[in-house]
């Protein structure tokens, strides 16, 4: 079954759950594992790649148009970026399988303030643990995992914006 597939039936199984955002939990990942490096283009064609952040924590949220808990939750991540980038806090949105145009046209509806990457031949979300959509990883500043949100979150929550924060020092 390929990715695309599996992460469309984790996406339902998680909307029919009424997972909807799923809470405010990030958990945390123990173990010192590096986050692969990837490179790739934004909407913009500027080209972006996870090393060019160490030094500073990234938050990297997996989605597609398609998802509606992905969906959901792009407006608190629009707060959070406008509250997160002051602080040298990186924040990615990687798009799955979709191009430019099918992302700029849901743009319309949805507009993102950060940037949104674009895996169109799905390397770097098969190179990455993602069991559903949507999936986000916060990075450590020393390029590890640090956190891991499966389903929609309220990204603007004082309390997960502050554990994002404490791993600046």
């Amino acid at each position: 079954m390929s990715m695309m597939k599996q992460l469309l039936g984790a996406c339902v199984v998680l909307l029919l759950a009424g997972a909807g955002l799923a809470g405010q939990t990030l958990t945390p990942i123990t173990g010192n594992i590096p986050a692969p490096d990837f490179e790739l283009q934004d909407t913009e064609g500027n080209t972006h790649r996870l090393s060019d952040y160490r030094g500073r924590p990234v938050i990297i949220n997996f989605w597609t148009t398609w998802c509606p808990p992905c969906r959901e939750e792009i407006p608190s991540m629009n707060r959070a970026w406008q509250l997160l980038e002051q602080d040298g806090v990186v924040m990615l949105a990687i798009n799955m399988g979709e191009d430019e145009d099918t992302i700029f046209v849901f743009s319309a509806d949805y507009p993102a303030e950060f940037p949104i990457l674009m895996d169109q031949a799905g390397e770097v979300i098969d190179s990455y643990p993602v069991k559903g959509l949507p999936t986000t990883y916060v990075v450590a500043p020393d390029g590890t995992f640090a956190y891991r949100a499966i389903g929609g979150r309220e990204w603007d929550d004082a309390a997960l914006l502050e554990k994002v924060r404490a791993l600046r020092k």
